[in-house]
């Protein structure tokens, strides 16, 4: 196969894939209706067209038939007056209409044979678009309930994979909130040990601290002393005041 012949086969394809995916059977279906409608009124204009013939003929039968009917009175008048070559030529005319008449006849009986069969075709063919339509319609509707199935399920597709990545996100939420409350749990642990700071204690300059421990020592030499008195009997000894403080 020639790289023409391949391009030409692949345009195709494409092609037809295209205006596979494009083209609506709704649309389609309509259209043909629309054509057979068309043809159906072309065959009526035509029973019509045949009716108006044979109309016209019957009328022209008639018209000759009322001619002839005068012409046979006419003969008859002549020919009571004594006039014979008169109504010889009255006979003669309409013995001429009478050939008229035939063939106007002949040719109705032939218009009315077709106008029966266009009848007979029109209303056919009218059954036809009928049972077109109807089937036509449910082709339609039965299209448009799978089109509109097919979107529901595309759109809970759709869902589905959404809940599923939410589903995701949720599961990694609930993870770090799990490792976020482990954290917190351990670093209480920690400061209730004493391993950690509290980092919400308020930070203490050296003077403060030392003024802190010198009363803490004052107040066991105080508790000392006192422990001594009660054990020797005596009074307990004052406390000991604080070490800026000069003796006496």
């Amino acid at each position: 196969m020639g790289l023409w012949q391949r391009f030409t086969l692949i345009f195709k394809s494409k092609a037809n894939k295209a205006l596979d995916k494009a083209e609506d059977p709704r649309e389609t279906l309509d259209y043909s209706y629309e054509k057979q409608l068309e043809l159906l009124q072309k065959v009526r204009r035509g029973v019509a067209d045949v009716a108006t013939s044979r109309k016209r003929l019957e009328l022209q039968i008639t018209q000759l038939e009322q001619q002839s009917t005068k012409l046979e009175g006419q003969a008859k008048a002549a020919l009571a007056g004594g006039r014979e070559d008169l109504a010889r030529e009255a006979l003669m005319r309409r013995s001429g209409l009478t050939t008229q008449i035939a063939d106007l006849q002949t040719q109705l009986v032939g218009l009315q044979d077709q106008e029966e069969k266009l009848i007979q075709a029109s209303q056919r063919l009218q059954a036809k678009v009928e049972s077109f339509r109807t089937k036509k319609e449910t082709i339609k509707a039965t299209y448009s309930a799978a089109e509109a199935q097919t979107k529901i399920n595309e759109a809970f597709s759709g869902i589905s994979e959404e809940l599923g990545d939410v589903g995701l996100a949720i599961q990694r939420a609930e993870d770090k909130t799990a490792q976020m409350q482990a954290r917190g749990q351990a670093i209480d642990e920690l400061l209730a040990s004493g391993a950690l700071d509290d980092p919400t204690g308020t930070s203490k300059d050296s003077i403060t601290l030392e003024l802190e421990r010198m009363a803490s020592g004052n107040d066991v030499e105080a508790q000392l002393a006192a422990m001594k008195g009660e054990i020797s009997g005596a009074a307990p000894a004052p406390a000991i005041e604080s070490a800026d403080k000069p003796q006496a």
